[in-house]
C-alpha cells in the first residue's frame, strides 16, 4: 500500500515543480524589460497588477529605477539566463529519472554554464549595489549574496562529484543547487499571495517576510527529492553512525534555548515581528516535525542509510537557529547593521547555510565509506592465499 502511494507523491511533486518552474521562466525572461524601455511587455508585472493591484506593483518598481540601472545588462543577463535554467533544471531531473545518460550529460554542461553565467550577472549588480540600496534592505542583499555562493558551490561541488564517479553525491549537490534557485519563482509566487492573506503590506515588507523560511522551504524539498530518489537501504562502507542519540539530545539542548531567545526577541518587535515569527517559525517547526518521524520510521525499517541522512539533516536543523543567534551579532557587530536587521539576516540565512553544511557532511559520509571498503579489499584478496583451504 505504501509503494503506490509514494510513488503517487512523487510523481505529484514532480508534475508541480515542473509547472512552477514552466511558467515561472517567461516571467524571468521578461521581469527588467520595462527597466530597459518603458512600457515594454513584462508578464510577472501584468500577472502581478491583476492579482493583488497596479499601485502595488508600481510602488515596488518605483523604488528599483536606480539601483537596477547601475547594472542593468547584468541584471538582464542573470534573469534571461534564470529563465532558461527553470526550462533545462525538469528536463535534467527527467532525463535522470529515465536513465538517459548521453542527454542529461549533454544538458547537464549546458546547465552548468548557464548557472555561472546568470551567478555572474546577480555578482556584478550586488558587486555596485550598496546593501542599503538593495530591494527590502541590507538583510535582503545577505540573503541574495548567500544564495549566490550557495549556488555556485553547489554547482561545483556537483561536478566534481560527477566527474570523480559519484552520482549519489552529484544528484544531492545538483538538487540542493536547483533548490536554492527555486527561491526567485517561490518569492514571487509569495509577492501574489502574502498581500492576500496580510492586506496592507508592500513588496518590500512581502521580501522581509518571504525570507525568514524560503532558505528551509527549499533546503528541505531538495533534501527530499534526495530521499526520493536514493532507495538504498544500506549505503557502500558506511557502518555505523555519526549521530548517535547522545549527539542527536545535545543539538536539541544547544539549539532550543536559541530558538527560544529568537522568539522572544521578534516577539518584541510589536506586530511587524509577529509577523516575521510565524513566517519562520511554522515552517521551521513543520520541517523539524517531518525530518524527525522520518528519521525514526527509517530506523524502524531497518533502512540504517537513509536514518543517518536524516540525522545529519535533523542536526543541522537544531543548530540553524544557534548559527543565525551567532551571525545577527555578528552583523551587527562588524556589517555595522542595527540589532533589528541583523538579527533578521542572520534568521534569514540559517537554515539555507546549515542545510548545505550537512549536505557537505552527507558527502564525507559516503566518501568515508568508500574508503573503507576500498581498505577492506586488499586484505580480503590476500586472506585466500595466507590460509588456503585444504583440497579434498
Amino acid at each position: 500500500m505504501n509503494r503506490p502511494r509514494r510513488a503517487t507523491w512523487r510523481r505529484t511533486a514532480t508534475i508541480a515543480v515542473v509547472a512552477v518552474c514552466v511558467g515561472y521562466a517567461p516571467i524571468a525572461m521578461t521581469e527588467l524589460w520595462p527597466y530597459a524601455h518603458r512600457g515594454a511587455p513584462a508578464v510577472g508585472e501584468w500577472l502581478l497588477g491583476r492579482a493583488v493591484s497596479p499601485r502595488y506593483v508600481a510602488d515596488a518598481l518605483a523604488t528599483r529605477i536606480g539601483p537596477y540601472g547601475r547594472s542593468l545588462v547584468a541584471l538582464i543577463l542573470h534573469s534571461v539566463l534564470g529563465g532558461v535554467l527553470m526550462l533545462l533544471g525538469p528536463v535534467q531531473l527527467l532525463s535522470a529519472i529515465r536513465r538517459r545518460v548521453r542527454l542529461h550529460r549533454a544538458l547537464g554542461v549546458v546547465f552548468a554554464l548557464t548557472v555561472y553565467a546568470s551567478m555572474a550577472g546577480a555578482a556584478v549588480y550586488l558587486a555596485r549595489t550598496a546593501p542599503r540600496d538593495a530591494f527590502s534592505g541590507p538583510a535582503f542583499w545577505i540573503v541574495l549574496a548567500t544564495i549566490l555562493v550557495g549556488t555556485v558551490l553547489s554547482v561545483t561541488f556537483g561536478i566534481l562529484a560527477a566527474v570523480g564517479n559519484l552520482p549519489d553525491l552529484h544528484q544531492r549537490w545538483m538538487l540542493l543547487c536547483y533548490g536554492y534557485l527555486m527561491t526567485a519563482p517561490l518569492l514571487r509566487l509569495e509577492w501574489g499571495a502574502l498581500p492576500v492573506l496580510l492586506p496592507g503590506l508592500s513588496m518590500e515588507e512581502v521580501n522581509r517576510v518571504a525570507v525568514m523560511h524560503l532558505g528551509s522551504v527549499v533546503t528541505f524539498g531538495a533534501l527530499l527529492a534526495s530521499r526520493a530518489m536514493d532507495k538504498r537501504d544500506t549505503a557502500p562502507g558506511v557502518r555505523g553512525t555519526w549521530v548517535p542519540l547522545p549527539v542527536l539530545a545535545a543539538a536539541h539542548v544547544v539549539g532550543v534555548p536559541a530558538l527560544v531567545w529568537i522568539a522572544k526577541s521578534l516577539l518584541g518587535w510589536g506586530a511587524t515581528g509577529h509577523r516575521l515569527l510565524a513566517a519562520y517559525l511554522i515552517p521551521f517547526l513543520a520541517t523539524y516535525l517531518i525530518v524527525f518521524v522520518c528519521q525514526r520510521r527509517a530506523g524502524r525499517d531497518g533502512r540504517s542509510w537513509a536514518r543517518e541522512e536524516w540525522r545529519l539533516h535533523l542536526v543541522a536543523l537544531c543548530l540553524a537557529p544557534l548559527f543565525s543567534a551567532v551571525a545577527g551579532a555578528l552583523f551587527e557587530r562588524y556589517a555595522g547593521l542595527d540589532r533589528r536587521t541583523a538579527l533578521a539576516a542572520g534568521i534569514a540565512i540559517g537554515c539555507g547555510m546549515l542545510a548545505f553544511a550537512a549536505t557537505t557532511v552527507v558527502g564525507v559520509r559516503l566518501m568515508s565509506g568508500r574508503q573503507a571498503l576500498k581498505r577492506q579489499r586488499p586484505t580480503a584478496a590476500v586472506r585466500p592465499e595466507q590460509d588456503p583451504t585444504p583440497v579434498g
